[in-house]
């Protein structure tokens, strides 16, 4: 096996072929990338990128005219999920990161929930303790007729 001419392996971009029929030029490429975030990059990268642009534009909407986001955008939330499954291969940290943050979220909420049950049964037993005190303190407070004087309350013989 030879290697190639060290010239013929520094090839530079400008003498690479151009791209397939019906993409965009490097230089318009570049531009519409200026300022996007990396996710967004990653999103259009894949096979939804229509489904992706159709998301960001409802959401762009949303803001702009103080709209509910998830009842504004719940078609295109779908339709980019359904995108994004059967793209799985190239979405597939996406799809990971969501499943987990759903699942943290499942946990928190579980957390919240026993949380809430232990305060009101908490706070059931206060209300327990200080109804006994105030039944105590009453009847200390009102002789009860009903019952035998004590022993030591007796006069001697």
């Amino acid at each position: 096996m030879s290697t190639p001419p060290k010239d013929q392996s520094d090839a530079k971009a400008q003498d690479l072929p151009a791209d397939p029929a019906g993409s965009e030029s490097p230089q318009a490429e570049e531009e519409e990338e200026e300022g996007e975030c990396g996710f967004c990059l990653f999103m259009k990268g894949g096979g939804c990128r229509d489904a992706f642009i159709g998301w960001e534009k409802c959401v762009q909407e949303a803001e702009t005219n103080n709209d509910d986001l998830l009842e504004k955008c719940a078609h295109v939330t779908a339709a980019l999920k359904q995108c994004m499954d059967a793209h799985s291969d190239y979405y597939e940290p996406i799809l990971r990161a969501e499943k987990l943050a759903e699942e943290q979220a499942i946990v928190e909420f579980e957390k919240e929930n026993l949380n809430s049950q232990q305060d009101q049964k908490s706070d059931h037993v206060v209300e327990e303790v200080a109804t006994i005190e105030l039944v105590k303190e009453k009847e200390n407070l009102l002789p009860n007729e009903s019952q035998a004087p004590s022993p030591s309350s007796r006069d001697p013989k």
